[in-house]
């Protein structure tokens, strides 16, 4: 009886778990391949998933089914989420540039109340990861894929000031005032 309970109470926290994540489909492509009787269709799906707090992840997979492929790629975006650091929980630190292939990105922050301004596939990336401001634009390959891997490519080149910081053995507040633009030595003026 308490073993079942036991096991009732992990299925539930595994749900749990799983709802904190958005799942978003991004591309599903049809492939065939023929054979002696005909046609043998297949499906790839392409799937991006975050907790809208600062996780994300991609996933691709295959199935002679849509919805065994979704699952596929859900379940391998679940296990390849990186922690991406937001700036007040809405928009990203710094501009930064990604590429994979012939795709090429580049994402800005963006002022309180600009909304995602970004293409298709970087879209549901940033959707997911809760960004609210950015600006982004896809140079190149406009292939989903490619999109998507250059986008996450952009995304691991952020860096927070906190992480700046630790690394160059700083404080936080030397290294915003150098950010601001004030010179070496002098304090930026209190706004």
């Amino acid at each position: 009886m308490a073993r079942e309970e036991g096991k009732r109470r992990e299925r539930g926290d595994r749900e749990e778990r799983d709802n904190e994540f958005v799942d978003r489909l991004v591309h599903i492509n049809r492939v065939a391949k023929v054979v002696k009787g005909g046609r043998r269709f297949g499906f790839a799906a392409l799937v991006v998933v975050g907790d809208q707090r600062g996780r994300v992840g991609f996933g691709h997979g295959k199935a002679r089914e849509v919805p065994e492929a979704i699952r596929k790629a859900t379940d391998e975006a679940k296990k390849s989420l990186i922690r991406v650091p937001l700036k007040d929980g809405r928009t990203l630190h710094h501009e930064s540039r990604g590429h994979h292939g012939a795709g090429k990105v580049v994402v800005r922050p963006a002022p309180a109340g600009t909304g995602i301004i970004a293409g298709g596939p970087m879209r549901a990336v940033f959707e997911s990861l809760g960004v609210g401001d950015v600006v982004a634009k896809s140079l190149g390959t406009s292939n989903a894929y490619n999109m998507v891997r250059a986008t996450f490519s952009a995304l691991r080149n952020q860096q927070s000031p906190r992480m700046v910081a630790q690394r160059r053995g700083k404080s936080v507040s030397e290294i915003i005032q150098r950010r601001e633009g004030a010179p070496k030595g002098e304090q930026a003026p209190a706004s």
